[in-house]
């Protein structure tokens, strides 16, 4: 339990890194579906940036499509369910950091609980 002081600090969660969001619009979603999942991306940005849930329970009351898939992991759907976004949340400093982003048909390649951040992931293809 954080001290009375530092509670009116915290505005809402933490969300690390939106570079990791962009960078996979940019680089792995096709162009003519960049604009859509962009919103949906800022979307759920703007939600969880203003989100304070003390615990698993209080995020599925906002998001009941959300999977829990430890103590910490938690996955998205995005675009009704097209994409899938892995996080790492620490209810007790509000902390969420960006572990996986991809397709629904990706996710269903690797294991959401022992997947870790690949930036190779979200760079562009190109390079």
């Amino acid at each position: 339990m954080l001290p009375n002081w530092e509670q009116c600090i915290i505005r809402g969660v933490r969300v690390i890194a939106r570079s990791t969001l962009n960078g996979f619009v940019r680089n792995r979603v096709e162009g003519k579906f960049q604009k859509v999942v962009k919103g949906h991306l800022d979307a759920w940005y703007s939600e969880t940036a203003k989100a304070t849930w003390k615990n698993p329970a209080e995020l599925k009351k906002q998001y009941s499509s959300a999977s829990i898939v430890s103590a910490e992991r938690v996955v998205f759907n995005i675009k009704g369910n097209d994409y899938r976004l892995i996080t790492a949340i620490n209810y007790h400093y509000q902390v969420l950091l960006i572990i996986w982003i991809g397709t629904h048909k990706e996710y269903d390649q690797i294991d959401a609980r022992r997947v870790q951040y690949d930036k190779q992931h979200y760079r562009d293809p190109s390079n």
